[in-house]
């Protein structure tokens, strides 16, 4: 592609897991998933069995300098309370385990093995940003990975990872498109692993639309203000009177942070547009900040799911009601909330289409077999094959490429755009080489 600068730190080789590597791993882990008395045992993979609990996990960072999720954990034991007080899933108990991973390799590798240790049947709606340190474990001991927040590539490419959204390919992706009539974009992103991932992808969405590349600005994902970084993008995006420039804040729990620096910088530059993805920024966000006359007013925001004002929600809200009320960890309007949400729905269906023993084996081998599940309309219909639509570019296990476009309007987060955006195509276009 002409223009496009070759000094980026795109998808780091440690990063990128091989097609034909994973492939390899899901054939040898299928064939020992049916052939248990030739390979072993897989530990952690034979489950309970009859009455016992079914054990799961779910983890994020807390308590942390940069993004925290507490509320993922906290939700997941909600609904094993709600649930449990319905009768379980297909008549068994459900305890969910949780862990901190403190936002580092060695925490999140540390929840990994936990979860071995604990013999789970499945990690279930988690946040982290190290893939490479908690998928391994889980892979060698066959324990699936369903509805992870889906902040890295590894989430996309390993065989036993069932992502239920497009992580932040589809949702910049989504927002490149949108941005498409932009003057100059801006980029601002963590200088981290998971950040150097977002460039490529946001220009995937502009170039399908026609547009130059965005300018890439990393910033520390932990500092306390960003008043530097606010005046270069400001600086970079009016730099064409033309033309009105947009800014793309990406800082996980300091995306507020810099809005807050990036407001006090905005008077003295023309006028530009803010944009950026859910998880970045939520409705609770959005009111503490000012409301309308607060920096998010007219800003482009992507999410994977609906707004959460829509009906689809109304049972995640009563789970919430009736067994976490007045605990401020768990927002409705949190992606990490409604992704651990979906998560456990998908797992409940596919616990309860199981015919005999509850395991890990047999949960994975029940998502690989083609198992439709739906998700109220939150999603579309998810079923995980072996390589998905998005494999020739290296994501083989993303199978939700649908993203939706709300924006910011008298202070209230509402939808821009009535439906779905598939990205299927801007992706397979993408030079993510």
């Amino acid at each position: 592609m002409t223009g496009r600068r070759r000094n980026r730190r795109t998808f780091p080789p440690t990063f990128t897991r091989p097609v034909s590597a994973t492939a390899l791993r899901a054939g040898v882990l299928m064939a020992c998933a049916s052939l248990a008395a030739a390979c072993g045992v897989i530990p952690g993979a034979t489950g309970g069995s009859g009455d016992d609990p079914i054990k799961v996990m779910t983890w994020a960072p807390h308590d942390t300098k940069a993004t925290n999720k507490p509320g993922m954990p906290a939700f997941a034991q909600a609904y094993a309370r709600w649930i449990n007080s319905q009768g379980g899933i297909a008549g068994r108990k459900l305890t969910v385990l949780t862990c901190n991973d403190r936002n580092d390799s060695v925490g999140a590798a540390r929840c990994a093995q936990r979860a071995v240790d604990e013999d789970v049947i499945a990690v279930v709606g988690s946040y982290s940003q190290y893939g490479d340190s908690f998928l391994p474990p889980l892979e060698g001991a066959g324990i699936p990975y369903i509805g992870g927040y889906g902040v890295t590539n590894a989430e996309f490419t390993s065989p036993l990872s069932y992502p239920v959204n497009g992580g932040q390919p589809t949702l910049l992706a989504g927002l490149g498109k949108a941005l498409a009539d932009c003057g100059p974009v801006t980029l601002v992103r963590a200088d981290s692993i998971a950040g150097d991932e977002l460039p490529a992808l946001l220009d995937s969405g502009l170039t399908a639309g026609g547009h130059p590349d965005s300018q890439d600005l990393r910033a520390a994902e932990d500092a306390t203000e960003y008043s530097e970084q606010a005046d270069r993008a400001l600086a970079e995006t009016t730099a064409d009177p033309t033309k009105k420039g947009c800014v793309v804040p990406t800082l996980g729990d300091r995306t507020d942070t810099f809005m807050d620096s990036f407001r006090r910088s905005r008077p003295d530059y023309p006028d530009v547009r803010t944009a950026m993805v859910l998880g970045n920024v939520d409705q609770t966000v959005i009111n503490s900040s000012g409301g309308q006359s607060g920096p998010y007013e007219g800003s482009y925001i992507t999410g994977w799911y609906p707004v959460e004002t829509d009906a689809r929600w109304n049972e995640m809200k009563k789970v919430i009601s009736e067994q976490a009320f007045g605990d401020n960890r768990i927002d409705p309007a949190d992606a990490g909330v409604q992704t651990t949400w979906i998560a456990y729905t998908v797992f409940k269906e596919v616990v309860e289409s199981l015919d005999g023993e509850v395991s890990a084996n047999a949960v994975t081998k029940a998502l690989d077999s083609g198992l439709k599940v739906t998700t109220g309309g939150l999603t579309p219909t998810l079923q995980w094959n072996f390589q998905g639509p998005l494999a020739s570019v290296g994501y083989p296990r993303l199978v939700n490429t649908e993203v939706t476009l709300q924006v910011v309007r008298q202070g209230r987060l509402v939808s821009a755009k009535k439906g779905f955006i598939d990205v299927t195509a801007t992706l397979k276009d993408a030079d993510l080489g």
